[in-house]
């Protein structure tokens, strides 16, 4: 494994980050985690050098955090730095921070954490529990030994961002969605290279897209990786040029299967042997472009937007409709939506279909990637909805 400077600290990094907000399921239900094999692939990835471990209050509706607890048994705990994340848009008053907090040390069986965060800050929240004192509630905790370092994960545009750095000069990190698709989108590389300067650790969510970029690209973004010499896969090619900026202190993945592990490690380990060429830099850009033509909604999956108060599966939707366009393929995509088992997911129930949406917008608050979920639906519906 590699490892890499986090921000002030004294300790490095990992360049491979075990993100827990993927597990493995069974029945496609993200609330039933498959504990045997997840806690196999977090014990792998300690093993194999990962020293950063990410989960959140939310993450497999709860499950993820006891998980986590679990996995760490056995000796793993003292081999990690552990995260997990403040659930800031469930926090009503100033005592609900003591009550979610205490209630993850519990799930996590632990009496302390390495790192702390504020999870998806964004114009709205940040105000909210700003002005109930969350960072003097915060370096309480910290003065008490509750956990070592605050930090954030971020999903707004750039001067929200800044506005947050500027409020407190305390953070020790923060957590960005940044991958090649998305230099420009949100906080982007501007607020990496800003959190950089102001000597903070660069957490990387989403190195992946949701996995996106791990795909067999179609045609146009496969013609642009095989003028590779080397002959990386799309996959390493995504971390890579993530791992390629040194203001990056760690890339997270959140992974399902172990093979997923396995592969990320061993690439992981090439990443400190790896300087990308001008050249190879370009190649992105290309790869970028012919990307951008492929899938029309920019979501990845994150379910943030879950549950839909009127049982739309909302992912799932947009996922076949993206998949429909990248492949070209209508067909496949009208019958996954209309529930006949193909598509990401398997096929949709008519209740979870895409016109079943009564455009209340709970969901456009929630989406950090800022889609226009309503008017999506709409538009999956017309062109999947359709007759085969």
């Amino acid at each position: 494994m590699q490892y890499r400077k986090f921000g002030k600290l004294d300790w490095k990094v990992s360049a491979l980050g075990f993100g827990a907000m993927r597990l493995p399921t069974l029945g496609g239900n993200q609330s039933n985690i498959d504990e045997p094999q997840a806690i196999q692939m977090i014990r792998y990835g300690i093993d194999h050098g990962i020293n950063y471990l990410d989960t959140a209050y939310p993450y497999h509706n709860g499950n993820s955090e006891r998980l986590v607890g679990k996995a760490l048994k056995d000796g793993y705990r003292e081999k990690i730095r552990l995260a997990t994340k403040m659930p800031v848009r469930m926090v009503e008053k100033a005592e609900d921070f003591d009550r979610f907090f205490n209630e993850q040390l519990e799930r996590l069986q632990v009496k302390n954490l390495d790192f702390y965060l504020l999870h998806g800050l964004r114009k709205e929240s940040w105000p909210l529990v700003r002005d109930l004192g969350i960072l003097k509630w915060a370096e309480k905790k910290m003065s008490q030994g509750y956990f070592n370092h605050l930090g954030f994960s971020f999903h707004d545009e750039y001067d929200v961002f800044k506005g947050i750095l500027d409020d407190y000069s305390g953070w020790t990190f923060c957590q960005l969605q940044y991958n090649f698709m998305d230099v420009n989108f949100q906080a982007g590389r501007r607020g990496v290279e800003l959190a950089a300067s102001r000597g903070m650790g660069v957490v990387v969510m989403e190195p992946l897209r949701g996995g996106r970029l791990a795909r067999t690209p179609g045609e146009a973004v496969a013609k642009v990786w095989e003028s590779d010499k080397n002959k990386r896969s799309p996959i390493e090619w995504a971390f890579q040029w993530v791992w390629n900026q040194p203001e990056i202190s760690v890339a997270l993945s959140g992974m399902s299967l172990m093979a997923h592990v396995v592969d990320n490690v061993a690439i992981a380990e090439r990443s400190g042997l790896v300087k990308l060429t001008a050249d190879e830099v370009a190649l992105v850009d290309q790869a970028r472009e012919a990307y951008k033509g492929s899938n029309p909604i920019p979501c990845t999956g994150c379910n943030y937007c879950m549950p839909c108060p009127n049982g739309v599966d909302i992912p799932r939707n947009f996922a076949i409709y993206n998949e429909a366009h990248m492949w070209n393929d209508m067909r496949s995509g009208r019958g996954a939506y209309q529930g006949q088992g193909r598509g990401p997911g398997g096929g949709l129930t008519p209740e979870q279909r895409a016109d079943q949406c009564l455009e209340c917008g709970e969901c456009l608050e929630a989406c950090p990637q800022s889609i226009e979920i309503p008017d999506w639906m709409k538009k999956v519906h017309a062109e999947l909805g359709a007759t085969q």
